[in-house]
């Protein structure tokens, strides 16, 4: 067992720390808040911001949705709570690996004003991934 006195992090810089942080609350907003929309907006209305969700089934926008909230919740809950912080991690992979498919899709259908934030989101992830399973992980609540 940990005892209290043991740091939260491992031997990584304070800078480090502060980015990743930074970027969490970035990746959790973004992912979060496009989450809520994508769940609670009415398909007609969320096709007029996001023209390609009028194109596709409701049931597959809000699948989209509950994908993105749960990336969104799971890069910054595990951490800050520090309970299980390694599903961080995992969160994470996720949110890569959703911008990694959502450049492919709005590339596929020309939608080049989508893809600025997903160039974003995507390195972003990746150094929340880095970071916190390479350089500075966070010990789980002992």
């Amino acid at each position: 067992m940990k005892s209290s006195s043991q740091p939260i992090y491992s031997s990584a810089g304070r800078s480090l720390r502060i980015a990743l942080w930074i970027a969490q609350v970035i990746v959790f907003v973004v992912f979060s808040g496009s989450g809520f929309v994508k769940l609670t907006m009415p398909i007609p209305e969320l096709s007029t911001m996001m023209p390609w969700t009028g194109q596709y089934s409701p049931s597959f926008v809000r699948f989209i949705g509950m994908v993105d909230l749960a990336g969104g919740l799971g890069i910054l809950l595990p951490a800050l709570a520090r309970i299980k912080p390694t599903l961080t991690v995992l969160a994470a992979l996720g949110c890569a690996t959703v911008q990694v498919l959502a450049i492919a899709f709005h590339a596929s259908r020309s939608e080049f004003m989508a893809l600025p934030l997903n160039f974003v989101l995507l390195p972003l992830s990746l150094f929340v991934l880095w970071g916190y399973s390479k350089r500075a992980p966070i010990a789980a609540r002992a």
